[in-house]
């Protein structure tokens, strides 16, 4: 039996190119500390954030975009994931979200129902639960793309939900893969004092911030910048000129 010829070198993917991701920051409400968030730490080995506490997120796939949701994202919040992106990308963000909350963690942000059809390989121990994967529960609040130079480079949004939308129990973590370690509820007021990346902080200042005003529906959406020379702050849906940083 012959061999079959290896790759060619160019084949394979650009880790150091700018993708698209989902982070979900899963909030929850009534334990003794106050509000808490769930969140993880990745290993000391990791070529991205090695070491750091982070929340529950990855790369968009490119089959997420195939993934039927039973419940569709907010309207709001899919007219804003569309603001300077590429046409109707909202539902493949929705999908990975809800898919890497699943890998991560084992916690299932869905309805119960049947799938229609064959289950993505990904998607067979969600199905597996009894459930479709829902995105009526998540809320775009916070876009940030990775600088340039890191080993690897980000498009993420991130996507808040309540505990409250989970199917399953929140401290069950048994079926979690072994990418995050160390995965536990982090009181909103106790999670500076952990290894966080300095964006991590940033999307926890502004969860604080939403929570303290009670804004469920904010006028416009943070987007912290990094794809020219210099880092920009803008708002998503908002015509004010974007702040500019030195790099």
């Amino acid at each position: 039996m012959s061999t079959p010829d290896p790759q060619p070198e160019s084949s394979s993917p650009d880790k150091t190119s700018l993708r698209d991701a989902a982070t979900v920051l899963v909030l929850r409400r009534d334990l003794p500390a106050g509000p808490a968030v769930l969140m993880g730490m990745r290993g000391a080995g990791a070529a991205f954030m090695p070491s750091k506490y982070v929340f529950p997120g990855g790369a968009l796939d490119a089959a997420d975009a195939a993934v039927p949701l039973a419940r569709p994202l907010p309207a709001s919040d899919a007219a804003r994931l569309a603001l300077e992106a590429p046409a109707g990308i909202g539902p493949a963000l929705a999908v990975a979200a809800i898919r890497e909350l699943w890998e991560e963690t084992g916690l299932i942000l869905g309805t119960p129902g049947a799938w229609d059809g064959p289950v993505p390989e990904d998607w067979q121990g969600f199905a597996a639960t009894g459930h479709r994967p829902s995105a009526a529960g998540l809320r775009f609040v916070f876009r940030a793309i990775t600088p340039p130079g890191r080993p690897r480079r980000f498009d993420a949004r991130f996507f808040l939900v309540d505990v409250a939308e989970i199917a399953s129990d929140p401290d069950d973590f048994s079926r979690a893969c072994d990418e995050l370690s160390h995965l536990h509820w982090v009181a909103l007021t106790e999670a500076r004092a952990l290894a966080l990346p300095f964006i991590t902080e940033v999307v926890l200042a502004e969860v604080q911030a939403r929570l303290a005003f009670d804004t469920a529906e904010p006028g416009s959406i943070p987007f912290f910048d990094n794809r020219g020379p210099r880092a920009t702050f803008a708002r998503l849906g908002c015509s004010q000129p974007p702040m500019r940083f030195r790099s």
